[in-house]
């Protein structure tokens, strides 16, 4: 089964079209959503209806720290987000907030664990950035692989039983193998928003069968979803982000 996974879209329609046709293309058979699909972006309310239509349809999905804001209003968030969370929450409906409080902090699916950031306290929206959160992460869970985002930067850790988890830096459109001797937290970088200095839209490939997982990098018409949170005022520098990658 080629699963296709995708975190942090933060209600960027067209990072989001990008890398759903670019699964469909690649005739992806599931989905799965890591978290954070609304903050930032100016498309929140055609994300959540998108991936509420496909979790409908077997998709899976899981809450990131700007859905739970959504609700919260205890969430840490920077002024930045914070002032994107105010606005979003005005143009959500009901059945919108309804879903994003509805989505579960983790799902395990066969010996893989999908979560927005780490699988030690999920509820603590911990950053998996080096091998020391990723260990806290591997004593978490007895799941082989882990699956995760909130960096909004790409990267690959598998367990080492005498030393710290060993970093991978992964390679966009190169098949990497999950050995099954191993146990691996992949953070999957951003739909809608990345932090690598490459602004193109990033999500992951995994094959159950082979156990090999690709990081695809989407470009889309960035420009056009800087131009809209501008019209929206929303925070300028969160235009600035979207063509800089940064």
């Amino acid at each position: 089964m080629l699963i296709a996974l995708f975190a942090d879209i933060h209600a960027n329609r067209e990072a989001l079209t990008a890398c759903l046709d670019d699964a469909a293309k690649e005739d992806a058979e599931s989905y799965v959503f890591l978290g954070d699909l609304v903050g930032y972006g100016p498309d929140p309310v055609w994300v959540v209806e998108t991936v509420a239509g496909m979790v409908d349809k077997g998709a899976l999905a899981v809450m990131g720290n700007h859905d739970e804001a959504i609700f919260r209003d205890d969430v840490s968030l920077n002024p930045i987000a914070r002032a994107a969370i105010a606005w979003t929450r005005l143009q959500l409906k009901d059945e919108h907030r309804t879903f994003l409080k509805d989505l579960p902090l983790d799902l395990h699916q066969d010996d893989r664990l999908y979560v927005h950031a780490s699988a030690c306290s999920p509820q603590d929206w911990i950053y998996t950035l080096g091998p020391r959160e990723a260990f806290q992460g591997f004593r978490a869970t007895a799941q082989r692989v882990t699956f995760c985002g909130h960096t909004h930067m790409p990267a690959l850790f598998n367990e080492n039983a005498s030393q710290l988890p060993q970093a991978h830096r992964p390679i966009s459109g190169q098949p990497m193998p999950l050995l099954m001797q191993r146990r691996w937290i992949a953070v999957l970088g951003a739909v809608g928003q990345p932090r690598d200095r490459n602004p193109a839209a990033c999500y992951g490939l995994f094959d159950t069968a082979t156990s090999r997982l690709t990081y695809v990098r989407v470009p889309y018409d960035a420009d056009l979803t800087a131009r809209k949170i501008t019209a929206q005022k929303l925070p300028h520098a969160l235009a600035v982000r979207l063509t800089t990658g940064s």
